[in-house]
């Protein structure tokens, strides 16, 4: 997978999990609230791993 498709699935992940912890804050729900920040925290490494691959990309093309 690209680091264009990990950052774009990585936001799609954080914003489904914040909406997920809204609903589970509105509803008292707090196992979805917990899934919810586990889904966002998801996307944040989704995102993460994106840039990596960009930067070692980066790298190799420099040599």
């Amino acid at each position: 997978m690209g680091s264009t498709s990990d950052k774009i699935r990585g936001k799609a992940n954080e914003l489904a999990g914040k909406t997920r912890q809204a609903a589970g804050n509105a509803t008292g729900d707090r196992e979805m609230q917990a899934k919810g920040e586990a889904q966002e925290t998801k996307g944040d490494a989704q995102q993460a791993k994106g840039k990596v691959k960009d930067v070692v990309k980066n790298v190799v093309d420099k040599r």
